[in-house]
């Protein structure tokens, strides 16, 4: 069986619908394949964050963004470490992409007006304006197709599948508290079990969530077919230029010719063990955060045709650092620790020698790479949360919420770990006592003075932004002194992979000897990070991997212009006539 379409794209989380959508919108007849039974990816799963400067919805929000301050902000951050070229690009059409989106679809954004770029202390920095979020999403208007939605981890939905909102949580955890939590909560939770009449889980999608479902609700507006269960067998490859790909649907292999490409979006590295093996550190765990059918089939194709996969980032993996309690039926329920405990007063990170290693509450990429630095060589790469009683009473700690709800399950779990004396919590998992005592009053110490001279906890506005505001002067800083003590072992995960194919600045795949593979396009987590592997702010991942997909509609539909000969003409034009003029004053000097 044979299909002929314009463009092919592979893979439906956010960079790939994305780049289907515009495509489309731009008049093209487009094919969108998915791996797995339901849309989403990894995007699915997430906060759903896109971090895009200079848009319009930052002006309108009242936090304008500038694209100049953005671009300083990243040659801070990323250095002398390459990529100018696809940055330029991605700042030239962030705002372009975010306009379409937000007056060509029904894809909501908003601005956030604090959500603080993640490297702190750098020249052109931005507090808000920059990261936007998606706007609640109504699922019920996918109807009998919203079950093809993917729902965020179990462990993350209330109530067996409600969906809450960060700034929503308090609320809920303590709904008789004021009147305002009680409203809040009732918002929620009532519609969610009129939902729940109709659908296996609520239809009031946040996050991530939310972002999936409204691509996926204008797909389907648009009339894009949408294949699921469709595997990428192949790609075909042709006279140096990619013209197709070989599809597994219904048992069936279907050759699938593209005139203007194949748009590869299938996530990145995920749980490809031989990937993960070359281009991850050792002592990472073998689990991934990605869905399981994520298999870096991307990568893989690709390399198969002659494709790079670009090395020459600053770190092949994006991380998060996590704490894991595996069921008793043996799923691994798994909490990212992101914003809600490390950087809170009373909480500290250790290695297994007792020490201290890193500002607690740097992002969680940056706690993660200083976490395998200074494990380097072990076998596995853990670290431990520290606290005490009156921090997990008022913040919680991983799974174990704030008021320390299910915190004596947890610690029968063996998840937490407890004890009255720091050297009986040392001696339980593993860490060296008399350095964990330590460590512990010399934090102490560090907190009488309000200052962290180590490592300098609550030193920038985003360290102070996941803080405690009622704490002064340092709204990360808090003594550990109320028995008992608590430590929670955390290890690093992939929530993104970094390394991937090396492209240009249309999103087209080059091969070992950075040439174009004709008709073969990357975005998302498939094409190498425009960031060389740092993590500037939330929405590292989405805020390119939509912006790329918007360029790869764009350059496919004939709208963006190579014009890398045009230039390589005009310098030549350039250079011959400096070289005329320089001739003609030499004759005139010498008569």
């Amino acid at each position: 069986m044979e299909q002929q379409v314009d463009l092919l794209v592979i893979g439906a989380g956010a960079a790939g619908m994305s780049a289907a959508l515009f495509a489309k919108m731009n008049g093209l007849n487009v094919l969108l394949c998915e791996k797995a039974e339901q849309v989403g990816g990894t995007t699915a799963t997430s906060g759903g964050t896109i971090w895009a400067p200079g848009s319009h919805l930052s002006v309108k929000a009242g936090v304008p963004d500038d694209i100049e301050q953005a671009r300083i902000f990243l040659k801070s951050v990323v250095g002398e470490r390459g990529g100018e070229a696809m940055r330029d690009a991605f700042l030239d059409s962030s705002p372009k992409m975010i306009r379409d989106l937000d007056e060509k679809t029904t894809v909501k954004l908003n601005a956030c007006l604090a959500h603080p770029d993640y490297v702190k202390n750098q020249p052109g920095e931005a507090f808000g304006g920059r990261a936007l979020a998606p706007a609640e999403f109504d699922g019920s208007l996918l109807g009998s197709d919203f079950k093809y939605v993917r729902p965020p981890r179990p462990e993350f939905m209330g109530l067996g599948g409600m969906m809450v909102n960060r700034n929503e949580l308090n609320a809920l955890l303590n709904p008789f508290s004021s009147g305002t939590n009680f409203m809040t909560t009732m918002k929620v939770v009532l519609p969610y079990f009129l939902s729940r009449l109709r659908y296996p889980r609520g239809t009031r999608l946040v996050m991530g969530n939310a972002l999936v479902g409204s691509l996926f609700y204008n797909l389907k507006q648009q009339h894009v077919p949408v294949w699921l269960d469709a595997p990428l067998q192949s790609l075909i490859y042709e006279n140096g230029k990619v013209i197709g790909a070989k599809i597994n649907r219904n048992n069936q292999e279907i050759i699938v010719k593209a005139a203007k490409g194949v748009v590869l979006a299938t996530g990145g590295v995920g749980w490809n063990a031989k990937l993960r093996e070359k281009l991850f550190p050792k002592g990472l765990t073998s689990d991934s955060l990605s869905p399981t059918s994520n298999t870096g089939d991307g990568l893989s194709l690709a390399h198969r045709v002659g494709a790079k996969i670009d090395q020459s980032v600053d770190s092949s993996v994006l991380y998060f650092p996590c704490s894991i309690h595996t069921h008793k039926n043996g799923y691994k329920a798994i909490w990212p620790h992101i914003i809600l405990d490390r950087g809170k007063p009373g909480v500290i990170a250790v290695n297994a020698d007792g020490k201290r290693f890193v500002n607690e509450s740097d992002s969680y990429h940056d706690f993660c790479m200083a976490q395998i630095q200074s494990n380097q060589g072990k076998e596995k790469i853990v670290s431990y949360l520290i606290c005490d009683e009156t921090a997990i009473q008022k913040y919680g700690l991983g799974f174990v919420l704030p008021g320390a709800k299910k915190l004596n399950y947890f610690l029968r779990e063996k998840y937490l770990f407890s004890a009255n004396t720091l050297e009986d919590l040392a001696n339980k998992v593993g860490i060296q006592a008399t350095a964990l005592n330590q460590t512990v009053q010399h934090f102490n110490q560090l907190v009488e003075q309000g200052e962290d001279r180590d490592f300098g906890k609550g030193s920038g506005v985003m360290n102070r932004f996941n803080g405690d505001p009622d704490v002064t002067p340092n709204p990360c800083l808090g003594k550990l002194l109320k028995a008992p003590f608590y430590a929670l072992p955390v290890i690093p995960m992939d929530c993104a992979s970094s390394g991937g194919l090396a492209g240009d600045e249309f999103g087209r795949v080059l091969d070992e000897n950075n040439q174009v593979i004709q008709g073969l396009f990357a975005c998302g987590n498939d094409l190498s990070s425009i960031f060389k592997g740092t993590y500037p702010g939330p929405g590292t991942t989405l805020g390119p991997g939509m912006v790329f997909a918007w360029r790869i509609a764009q350059f496919a539909a004939g709208k963006l212009k190579d014009h890398s000969n045009n230039h390589s003409h005009e310098k030549l034009l350039e250079k011959t006539h400096l070289s005329i003029f320089q001739n003609s004053t030499q004759e005139q000097k010498t008569a």
